[in-house]
């Protein structure tokens, strides 16, 4: 899918620095929650505009090939795009639940087992809600269970 020329609105995901702990600093800081909401902000309105990108490239690019193979890679590539719209959708919505738990101070804990997630496992996924040992675990119960 070709890109549009148009920057995003906005800071971007790639133009964020890990965030620095200050001495002393509690926990889940005001600075510490502002920053990830800036994260979060970004991420979504990048999701935003993929979709947006998505949804014009499939009006302009629906062509009725005569030829099937075309057509079958047509239809195999439109079905590709909205299947990641729909996971993109889906992590919009969790994006929007962990903006809502900053907002009521309950971010950056494990839903476990309560202790800290810490900043980095947050850097690298801002939307977690179990921390490393409780997600390890889960992994481990669902290839038990799931496989």
């Amino acid at each position: 899918m070709p890109k549009n020329s148009s920057k995003p609105s906005g800071p971007t995901l790639k133009s964020f620095s890990p965030y620095t702990e200050k001495k002393g600093e509690d926990y889940m800081s005001s600075a510490q929650r502002e920053h990830f909401k800036q994260i979060l902000h970004a991420w979504k309105n990048e999701l935003a505009e993929e979709a947006s990108r998505t949804m014009h490239h499939l009006q302009e690019e629906a062509n009725n090939f005569a030829d099937p193979n075309d057509r079958a890679s047509q239809e195999e590539e439109f079905s590709l795009e909205l299947r990641t719209r729909d996971r993109e959708r889906k992590l919009t919505k969790k994006i929007n639940e962990t903006l809502e738990r900053i907002e009521i101070d309950d971010y950056g804990f494990c839903d476990s087992c309560g202790v800290e997630i810490g900043i980095r496992r947050l850097e690298a996924r801002p939307t977690a809600t179990l921390c490393v040992d409780c997600k390890t675990l889960d992994e481990i119960k669902e290839r038990t269970v799931g496989g």
